[in-house]
């Protein structure tokens, strides 16, 4: 009877999109997920490796709880709702008032209910212009202005320090924990893995952090870390031999690269280095996390550019794979420079998300190129999805050699350890 409610029960299945599929794009997850960790396990044995990591992966629900950090949509969509009465730390009907009628511009419209990014955008382009008008109302203008943008600022930083994750719960650290494990075993004769992100959060720095994995992030210095590019060039060696000065790459070393700033960095009057990190960051003051306008312009200064020129020349290299995850593709200036990796012949491009996704996920299906897979679609169990975070890790990533005798220990203990209470 139960074998014939496992037969009558409908089979689950996901996207995994690739040109030479001849348009066979599903996969049952009883024998699809094996097909992807094939792929993929090959894909991560080629010469350069890099990941894009997006809002997305530091987002993470239970219970119709979010244990992490809100993705954009749903930040737009709080701070740009209508209250009544006003409340101090959002958009005042005064504000929303002066905006409309001097404007034009209701930010509960669907253009930035959706995007926070695109309303700080068009709030730093009106700071920009009425800082150079001389209209008497500017003045007036510009006062609301700043105070929206502190409003939007001091928002994202409390919605990156305070969450279920600053109160104890390990959930989505766990996940960047459990990533990094899976990723650090890579020949020691290729380069080592490049990680970059979206994101203004500490889970990438804290996950490794805690599994003793050494990273290099563009900083140096001990009592003050300060931002210097020349770190990137460094790398971790373990000497083999004292007599003749044989050295060799350490196994587990990783680059990390913060696209769009950090939680963890201030700006101040420091000559050549003025970003610093600190680790215990307290209030956001001068802490560059924050979405510019343009942010093709935005990126021409230092750590940025930096940061960028090094995202760039990791993908377009030779033989360059990069994965993408929880990452929408809603940054042109990212976007700009993925398109131009794709030009070179020897790059592929792993796409994790809703294979139905429309915009630039859509056009990047429908060139059918090969070197381009979208993986996505419905999770193994219900409430989960192929091309989330935990799923990824859990369904998709090569398994480690030794990790199935991690877990073979770990089983040992469990089963064999003496329990509180039993008799002996």
């Amino acid at each position: 009877m139960a074998d014939t409610i496992e037969e009558d029960a409908p089979k689950r299945s996901f996207s995994f999109i690739r040109s030479t599929d001849s348009g066979i794009t599903e996969y049952a997850w009883s024998d699809g997920a094996e097909k992807v960790r094939q792929a993929l396990g090959e894909a991560l044995n080629a010469r350069n490796v890099a990941f894009l990591l997006g809002a997305g992966c530091s987002s993470s629900w239970r219970d119709d709880k979010e244990l992490g950090i809100p993705t954009m949509a749903p930040l737009a969509k709080e701070f740009t709702q209508k209250r009544d009465p006003d409340v101090a730390a959002f958009p005042s009907t005064a504000e929303r008032n002066l905006l409309l009628n001097q404007f034009g511009i209701d930010i509960s419209s669907d253009d930035y209910s959706h995007n926070l990014e695109r309303l700080m955008e068009l709030l730093f382009s009106l700071r920009f212009s009425l800082k150079l008008s001389n209209a008497e109302q500017a003045k007036t203008q510009l006062v609301v202005i700043n105070s929206i943008i502190e409003k939007v600022q001091a928002f994202l930083w409390t919605k990156c320090t305070a969450g279920a994750f600053a109160h104890g719960d390990n959930t989505v650290s766990s996940l960047y924990e459990a990533f990094y494990r899976k990723l650090v075993l890579r020949d020691r004769s290729l380069p080592r893995p490049w990680i970059f992100t979206t994101n203004y959060d500490l889970f990438n720095e804290t996950a490794m952090d805690r599994i003793g994995l050494p990273y290099a992030n563009g900083f140096s210095g001990v009592v003050e870390r300060r931002f210097n590019p020349a770190t990137f060039r460094y790398a971790l060696a373990e000497q083999l031999d004292l007599t003749s000065r044989k050295w060799t790459a350490v196994d587990g070393f990783v680059y990390l690269g913060k696209l769009h700033g950090s939680i963890s960095w201030t700006e101040d009057d420091h000559g050549l280095f003025p970003i610093r990190e600190t680790m215990s960051p307290q209030v956001p003051g001068k802490v560059m996390i924050y979405p510019t306008p343009a942010k093709q312009n935005s990126a021409l200064g230092s750590p940025y550019a930096d940061l960028f020129r090094e995202f760039q020349s990791r993908i377009v290299r030779e033989q360059s794979v990069l994965f993408t995850m929880g990452y929408a593709f809603g940054d042109e200036h990212i976007n700009n420079i993925i398109y131009q990796a794709l030009t070179i012949p020897t790059f592929r491009l792993v796409i994790f998300a809703d294979p139905g996704m429309q915009g630039e996920i859509a056009k990047l299906r429908k060139l059918n190129d090969p070197r381009i897979w979208i993986i996505g679609g419905e999770g193994p169990e219900e409430g989960r999805k192929a091309h989330f975070f935990d799923t990824i890790i859990d369904e998709f990533m090569p398994q480690r050699p030794t990790e199935r005798i991690d877990d073979a220990v770990k089983k040992v203990l469990e089963v064999m350890t003496p329990k509180k209470g039993a008799q002996q």
